[in-house]
């Protein structure tokens, strides 16, 4: 009854007290869309789009930016997040082997098929939000239904790759204002520093995941909802990123595979970080379905 009366309530505008039986009944509904398989998918298509990704990354940031800062950059992020063995196991993924002549035929080919891998995860990140929207493309063609799938996850990519710039760029001009002023100014000024470049970072997870979650799906989401689920995915994602880094710092779960341990840390960290994201992507439906009125 009372779940009954939080539903019908809609007309309401959104108040605090109401957070908790949000959080629950996104629980219920994440559950019951099986967040373990789809996480296992995308751990699975990140693996085989991860090379291609980055390539493309790199060419793209890298010609406005810089290669090598845009590689520091992320290579250094991933070391923090996983490990250095696992960064240099992806680097070595995506360094180029000889620069032999091709013919335009192949270079035209490898350039679609780079794309086609690339753009893999961000495919399959639509069809799992689309399961959690319970809706479907709106193309009676699937070939049509797959093209357009494939150029919206390719505009990911661009939209990534801008938001990794501003980021690189901010910060990179922070570490060097900090390391300019460090010598004249006390260190708690240093340590905001540390703080403000987190905020960066934070404020880089937030755009990406509003972006996903108004122009992934094949249904429109309202940008209110996209605002709030945006805002609580990101404050999860960080809280779990250095949960994670913790973790894998201390149990070293890759160690047990051996040589593929690398790749096991990979999809261990994109599988719980799929589940984060998922259980935003249902609370974003969640509240839309809750005030959509007031939307």
């Amino acid at each position: 009854m009372i779940e009954n009366n939080f539903d019908m309530n809609s007309k309401n505008s959104f108040k605090l007290s109401h957070f908790p039986k949000l959080l629950v009944k996104t629980y219920t509904q994440w559950i019951s869309k099986n967040p373990f398989r789809l996480s296992a998918v995308i751990a699975y298509y990140s693996i085989l789009s991860l090379p291609a990704l980055l390539i493309i990354i790199f060419n793209i940031v890298g010609s406005i930016w810089g290669r090598e800062i845009v590689e520091d950059e992320l290579f250094s992020e991933i070391s923090s997040a996983l490990s250095a063995e696992t960064a240099e196991s992806i680097k070595q993924m995506v360094t180029r082997k000889g620069d032999a002549p091709t013919s335009v035929f192949a270079t035209i080919l490898g350039i679609a098929v780079l794309i086609y891998g690339a753009t893999g995860v961000f495919y399959q990140l639509q069809n799992a939000l689309d399961d959690i929207w319970e809706t479907k493309p709106d193309y009676s063609n699937e070939i049509i239904a797959t093209l357009i799938g494939r150029l919206k996850s390719f505009g990911f990519i661009l939209i990534f790759g801008f938001l990794l710039m501003i980021s690189s760029v901010l910060t990179s001009l922070l570490s060097a204002f900090a390391k300019h002023i460090s010598s004249q100014l006390p260190s708690n000024i240093i340590e905001l520093a540390f703080v403000v470049d987190i905020l960066i970072s934070l404020v880089f997870i937030y755009f990406l995941f509003a972006a996903m979650f108004k122009f992934l799906p094949s249904k429109p989401v309202r940008w209110k909802s996209v605002k709030v689920g945006a805002a609580l995915t990101s404050f999860l994602f960080v809280v779990g990123k250095y949960a994670l880094a913790f973790y894998f710092g201390k149990a070293e779960p890759g160690s047990t595979y051996g040589a593929a341990g690398s790749i096991i840390l990979i999809m261990l960290w994109v599988y719980y970080s799929s589940l984060i994201l998922f259980f935003g992507a249902q609370f974003t439906k969640t509240y839309s379905d809750r005030y959509r009125s007031q939307q």
